[in-house]
Order: structure tokens, then C-alpha cells, then sequence
């Protein structure tokens, strides 16, 4: 890996120039985490820095991206949560524009970060992709009136989340899988029994082989 460097005041940036990458990976931190916490993420999926790829993980303002839980409604966080999204937004266009195709474009998140991926993977401007979502489910209460509009074959989802985790009830986890895969997406959802809100093995494993097929497929 190379060291870190920031593309900005907000933008941590680890690995591969973005003119000599083949794929870029977005990493979201979690409610009072940071950029420099969900960053070290990149070492652990690729531990031997052998894949072209760049790390981006953008710093919310304030170490928040929106202000309260994602199980209230959805104008509850508003602007906070479409301001969000626009900061994923931005980072897909600076891939795009160094010319990293659409299809090599992934967002991994933790537990509010992986709230806000899977609200991108939806919801965004763009079509990641992959998009990795630990710990994490799209916001608002059980029984909110959301669809997916348009498809989004083509698009790889892995969604991890335990069964005791005190932040992210296991049915938000399972509705995210449904609605993306009612959407056309390919989603792997694992719930794992007795784990609480952390990140496990089994999810960087599964994690390390899609970044993998995410430099290498297509």
C-alpha cells in the first residue's frame, strides 16, 4: 500500500493513483468514527497491496452523516442524508472521470456507513458496482413505503449482520436484501447468531473475494 495521502480536507486516499487504477473502492466510517478508522479496512481486503486499486474514504462533517437513528423517517435526517449521498456522488464522478468504468466501482460501509452505502446503492446518481454493507440497512422505519425505481442488474450486494447487534435490528438488514434483490441485484445476506455490531472473519473473507473479482471480472 502506499501511504496515506488526502485528495482533500475531507477525502482520505490509500493505494493506486487514480491514473493507474484499475478499480476504486469507497469506504464510508460509521456515527463518531473517522476516515483514518475505516481506511485501515483497505489493508485487511487487500493485505499484500497486489490489486491496482484506490481507497477513498471521505470524513463527514462533524463524524456523522446524518443526526439521527436511520430508523426514523427518512425527512428526519433530510438535508443531512441527500448531502451524504451527494459526497458518494462526487466520489464516483472523480472515478469516472480518470476513467474507471461504473462496473469497477464499489462502496463498503460500516454500520452508519453501511446505511449510507446501501441508501447509494438505491438511491444514488450512479449504479456501484458492488457495495458492502456491515452491520448496516437502508433507513427508514420497518414499514416505510420504499422501492428501488429502476434496475439494478448487474450489481453485486453483500450485507453481514448479527443477530445481537444493539444498533442494526436483523429484520432492516434482511428488508435491504429483499428490496435490492426485488431490483435485480445479486445480494449475499448473512446474518450471523450470537454476534453483535461488529465486523467479523467471515465478512472480510467474503469481502476480499468481491473486491477481488471487482479488479479482476469484466
Amino acid at each position: 500500500m502506499t501511504d496515506l495521502k488526502r485528495t482533500n480536507a475531507n477525502v482520505l486516499h490509500q493505494g493506486a493513483a487514480l491514473a493507474d487504477a484499475t478499480a476504486v473502492v469507497i469506504l464510508i466510517h460509521g456515527r463518531g468514527a473517522t476516515a483514518d478508522s475505516i481506511i485501515r479496512l483497505a489493508d485487511a481486503l487487500d493485505p499484500e497491496g497486489r490489486h491496482s486499486i484506490t481507497w477513498l474514504a471521505p470524513q463527514a462533517e462533524g463524524n456523522s452523516w446524518y443526526p439521527y437513528p436511520f430508523l426514523e423517517q427518512i425527512e428526519t435526517n433530510e438535508p443531512h442524508r441527500t448531502s451524504s449521498l451527494a459526497t458518494i456522488d462526487a466520489l464516483f464522478q472523480t472515478a469516472l472521470d480518470s476513467g474507471i468504468r461504473l462496473e469497477r466501482v464499489g462502496i463498503i460501509g460500516f454500520s452508519q456507513g453501511a446505511c449510507l452505502a446501501l441508501e447509494y446503492a438505491g438511491w444514488g446518481d450512479h449504479q456501484p458496482g458492488f457495495v458492502g454493507a456491515l452491520s448496516g440497512g437502508v433507513m427508514g422505519p420497518l414499514d416505510a413505503d420504499r422501492a428501488i425505481a429502476g434496475s439494478r442488474a448487474g450489481m453485486r450486494v453483500f450485507i453481514g449482520c448479527g443477530d445481537r447487534d444493539g444498533h442494526i435490528p436483523l429484520a432492516h438488514a434482511e428488508r435491504s436484501a429483499r428490496l435490492l434483490e426485488e431490483a435485480g441485484a445479486t445480494v449475499d445476506f448473512r446474518a450471523y447468531p450470537g454476534f453483535a455490531h461488529a465486523i467479523n472473519d467471515d465478512e472480510i473473507e467474503a469481502l476480499r473475494a468481491v473486491v477481488t473479482r471487482l479488479v479482476e471480472d469484466h
